[in-house]
């Protein structure tokens, strides 16, 4: 079951945990980023909020994240959920039927 509020979000495995960071699996996720804000979750819980985390650093695959705010224990039972990123306006299909539209609209009207 997804949370309509977890739209958006993509799901990394949690590979190793420490006392105030985490790791997490971000294979070949080129887009997530230092800084990046994120949740953790329990899947087997209904995705249950575990903690709250920003990302401190990027490498080969892999992100090291520090834990900002925290509900329970976090395990390697658990994920991170990031936001994916959305495509710009302009490179969405209604976009250039909106834009097509308006031109024949204009067009018509002007003559």
């Amino acid at each position: 079951m997804t949370v309509q509020a977890q739209v958006g979000y993509a799901r990394f495995d949690v590979t190793n945990v420490g006392d105030t960071t985490f790791t997490i699996a971000t294979g070949t996720s080129k887009w997530v980023k230092r800084g990046e804000k994120g949740l953790a979750v329990d899947p087997a819980h209904g995705d249950v909020l575990i903690a709250t985390f920003r990302i401190m650093k990027v490498h080969h695959g892999a992100a090291t994240a520090l834990i900002t705010g925290q509900t329970a224990r976090l395990t390697t039972a658990h994920v991170a959920l990031l936001r994916a990123p959305t495509a710009p306006f302009y490179a969405k299909p209604w976009f250039w039927l909106a834009a097509a539209g308006g031109f024949v609209i204009g067009f018509v009207a002007h003559h």
